[in-house]
């Protein structure tokens, strides 16, 4: 339950610094207290109830979907809560690489979302496997998010980069720099050895923020190179899975592709140290950043 102290890092300083106002800063404040709350109850039912499985996965998934229909629901429905202009790009995001060219997503938008919401939470969840790993992939993830939220609440650079505008949406940056120092902050505590963990309580109230940012401010088709890392532990996974149920109906013996999912526990298996591990990640994320905002100067 760690994820508690992160929390409060998080959302403290958002209460305090931003225009509570402001539907940007309600909504991203609603998608993380109420991941959280989620993840602290599968924490409270792992490590007070003693349950095995702690929350029940379809009452996890059943959160998760809610407060993803709230936050598409909000976006659609209302768009009159953003500003005046809000209303023409509701539905659409930006579309890395390609100049003049945003996606509309239309009727799905809102399954679009839930699903964004849902996997990004998960996502982060499953890299939380190794001293410092998930926390410090959050934070470089975070940095990159931070500026691009600057980017695109501020008319000039939205206009030089050619991405949607979004008025407000520069609020969502002192979120983000919250985030950053949330996570700097723990994983002080949280690097190889780790004194303290985050648990359900962070990883999925993390997971969820990411997500609900890049929604909130039309950068969707970005998360995967943003949050790269968290991306290539959910398809190790079921990659992993996948392939295990079919060799095992094919074949009557299940095959594996990596020696054990997540990812970077395969590399743990194959002799890596730890520490090691979770440095490179970091390289990785780092770079994945950092293609992540040239892909608007390549516009």
């Amino acid at each position: 339950m760690g994820g508690l102290i992160v929390l409060l890092a998080l959302l403290l300083p958002t209460l305090l610094w931003a225009k509570v106002a402001n539907v940007y800063v309600i909504l991203i404040f609603i998608v993380t207290a109420w991941m959280g709350a989620v993840g602290f109850l599968d924490d409270y039912l792992k490590v007070i109830k003693k349950y095995p499985k702690g929350l029940i996965g379809k009452y996890k998934i059943a959160g998760q979907v809610a407060v993803g229909l709230i936050l598409g629901g909000t976006i659609y429905f209302f768009p009159e809560f953003f500003s005046e202009q809000f209303e023409s790009v509701k539905t659409l995001t930006t579309a890395p690489f390609a100049k003049n060219l945003n996606f509309n997503f239309g009727v799905l938008y809102i399954p679009i979302v839930i699903f964004i919401i849902t996997a990004t939470s998960n996502a982060v969840n499953l890299t939380d496997g190794l001293d410092g790993l998930s926390i410090g992939t959050v934070g470089i993830a975070g940095l990159a998010i931070a500026i691009i939220s600057y980017f695109t609440g501020n008319v000039k650079f939205a206009d030089y980069l050619n991405i949607i505008y979004l008025n407000g949406s520069s609020e969502l940056t002192i979120f983000c720099a919250a985030l950053i120092g949330a996570s700097l902050g723990f994983l002080w505590f949280n690097a190889y050895p780790a004194q303290i963990f985050l648990g359900d309580t962070g990883s999925l109230a993390l997971g969820g923020a990411i997500g609900a940012v890049c929604i909130l401010i039309k950068k969707e088709i970005i998360l995967p190179i943003i949050g790269g890392i968290f991306f290539a532990e959910t398809v190790s996974v079921i990659i992993q899975v996948v392939y295990y149920k079919y060799t095992k109906r094919k074949y009557g013996e299940g095959k594996r592709i990596f020696l054990i999912a997540p990812l970077h526990h395969h590399f743990e298996k194959k002799g890596l140290s730890e520490p090691k591990i979770v440095l490179r990640f970091y390289i990785v994320a780092v770079m994945l950043a950092i293609i992540a905002m040239a892909t608007f100067k390549v516009r």
